[in-house]
């Protein structure tokens, strides 16, 4: 499965309306309704906000009041071409006084994506979890060996030794019967 490593923001302009397309990379679904607020807080007068999203087996578009199907569907027909998921698509627009018709609002809300994808890192996303982990402080250089293959998002010094970790399942299969305080928080998606 892949998806893009970092967020992207590209800028197209064709007959004088401006597509700026920002590229995010999700976890899920709520993920999304946060990055469209932040979209339009950051581009607060903008004509459209048309978007496409896949996260997992959830695909969802939207055209905005730009006419049907020219605008939201040629987005994620973009991402599927490049067999992304878990990846978001908003191509904010301003209008620039000429009218693009149908297909040359299809192409450019293609284009637009595709340019920002050029400029995109692509990774290979792999199943994990999210996990928390609680031990003595007399066991931290032995977990910090065991976890050397992990990515430990936070530490918490407190009474014991709190770490947050990401791993990838078939790593946690490897060590799961060598570690007896780990929590599972949630499944999620590694960059591999």
């Amino acid at each position: 499965m892949q998806s893009i490593q970092n967020p992207i923001i590209n800028t197209i302009i064709i007959q004088k309306s401006k597509f700026i397309c920002k590229l995010i990379p999700i976890q899920n679904i709520s993920d999304t309704k946060k990055e469209l607020y932040q979209a339009k807080l950051e581009f607060p007068d903008a004509t459209h906000y048309c978007y496409a999203y896949i996260c997992g087996s959830e695909i969802h578009v939207s055209d905005d009041g730009e006419p049907s199907g020219t605008a939201g569907m040629p987005i994620l027909n973009v991402l599927q071409k490049q067999n992304l998921n878990y990846i978001l698509a908003i191509v904010i627009r301003y209008f620039g006084g000429t009218k693009l018709g149908a297909g040359g609002l299809v192409r450019a809300y293609s284009n637009a994506t595709i340019e920002a994808l050029k400029k995109a890192s692509h990774i290979t996303l792999v199943p994990g979890k999210l996990i928390t982990c609680s031990f003595s402080y007399s066991l931290e250089k032995q977990m910090e060996h065991l976890l050397s293959n992990t990515q430990i998002v936070e530490k918490k010094y407190l009474e014991k030794i709190i770490y947050k970790i990401k791993i990838t399942n078939e790593e946690f299969e490897k060590i799961s019967n060598q570690i007896s305080c780990f929590k599972v928080e949630e499944e999620i998606l590694i960059a591999k």
